[in-house]
């Protein structure tokens, strides 16, 4: 019995194991001529494993090319395209993901940070207040956005503060929104379908389901009359 721990590693897992096997049984094989062949037939299974490759430009130079790199690049072979470099390969190539940005209230996100940092290159005075304002009542926008109860203004304003290093700062906190008319908008914001959804539960003509799979409704099947023969 095999187990994964004693296996080769799987260079290209779409193909599977056996037709790693295959490519590199191929490399045993002598006759070069022999070699080619069975090269190609495990082309064609590679392309009915995975159709979606015929989408791509040139995609049965992408299946040789797959193939050399399942081998290990030691495939001997007379192939209709030239054998890729390996020192070219991308395959399993890891994405860089900038770190230019990072945000220390994920729930508030990056456009939040962009607008503290705008109010902050901003001169003193009323527009600069106002759009303080505008800001701090975003943030507690998004904030009721996973906090469905409340949120404490003192909050709002510690938050700011600390997202901006102490540069900004709410002079007048009564300026801020009204929790409960931020949720009542909120919810008229929401997609009807989810509405519909919660009026139906809340619904008593939805009574519990009959053994038929339909709703009583509050009908009450022992009186149901009887039909005269």
């Amino acid at each position: 019995m095999e187990y994964n721990s004693t296996r080769r590693p799987l260079v290209m897992r779409e193909y599977g194991r056996n037709i790693q096997k295959m490519g590199l049984h191929t490399i045993s094989i002598e006759d070069k001529e022999k070699r080619s062949l069975a090269a190609k037939s495990i082309v064609q299974i590679m392309g009915q494993m995975v159709p979606q490759t015929r989408e791509v430009i040139d995609y049965k130079n992408k299946l040789w090319d797959h193939l050399h790199t399942i081998t290990n690049y030691e495939l001997d072979i007379d192939a209709p395209y030239p054998k890729p470099n390996p020192q070219e390969k991308t395959i399993g190539a890891r994405l860089k993901y900038s770190n230019k940005y990072t945000i220390k209230y994920r729930h508030y996100g990056r456009i939040v940070q962009t607008m503290i940092k705008k109010a902050i290159e901003m001169p003193e005075g009323e527009e600069k207040e106002a759009f303080v304002v505008v800001i701090a009542n975003q943030l507690k926008k998004s904030y009721l956005n996973w906090n469905r109860d409340s949120v404490n203004d003192e909050t709002i304003e510690a938050q700011l503060i600390e997202l901006s290093n102490g540069q900004l700062k709410i002079n007048d906190i009564s300026k801020l929104s009204n929790t409960q008319d931020i949720l009542r908008n909120q919810k008229k914001m929401r997609p009807k379908t989810i509405q519909n959804n919660n009026q139906n539960n809340k619904n008593p003509n939805n009574g519990p389901r009959n053994n038929n799979g339909g709703s009583n409704n509050g009908f009450n099947y022992k009186n149901k009359p009887k039909k005269k023969i």
